[in-house]
């Protein structure tokens, strides 16, 4: 098992990693949408849904993995009437196949305003 680290998103909040490495396959913390260098979180839930698969995208590279290799998402919403807008930015990320996902409405995120967490977990290939 192996820690994942990047400086090119936003480092964890708390105990825990951006993601570990583990066994051919990359378990991905959620990813909010941050800005890593300024520290700030993207104005509106559109902004911060792109800001959020950048960071995504960052910490997969930073293990040597694209988004192309994502098997499973989990997007966290703080409103249910987001989901559309997320949807269509989550579009342009991922293709076809796009990976599993699910898509929970939760009362909050543990990062003050933050509209939109992501999670993945990606395999490495064979």
């Amino acid at each position: 098992m192996k820690k994942v680290r990047t400086a090119k998103a936003p480092g964890a909040f708390g105990p825990y990693s951006q993601a570990i490495d583990a066994q051919g396959m990359v378990f991905c913390s959620g990813q909010v949408g941050v800005d890593p260098q300024t520290k700030q979180l993207a104005d509106g839930v559109e902004a911060q849904a792109e800001q959020a698969l950048r960071n995504l995208a960052a910490v997969l590279e930073a293990a040597g993995l694209r988004l192309t290799d994502v098997v499973k998402t989990t997007i966290w919403l703080t409103d249910a009437a987001d989901f559309s807008t997320v949807n269509a930015v989550y579009a342009k990320y991922f293709g076809d196949p796009a990976p599993a996902r699910s898509a929970p409405v939760v009362a909050a995120i543990p990062f003050k305003g933050a509209r939109i967490s992501i999670e993945a977990i990606a395999v490495r290939p064979a």
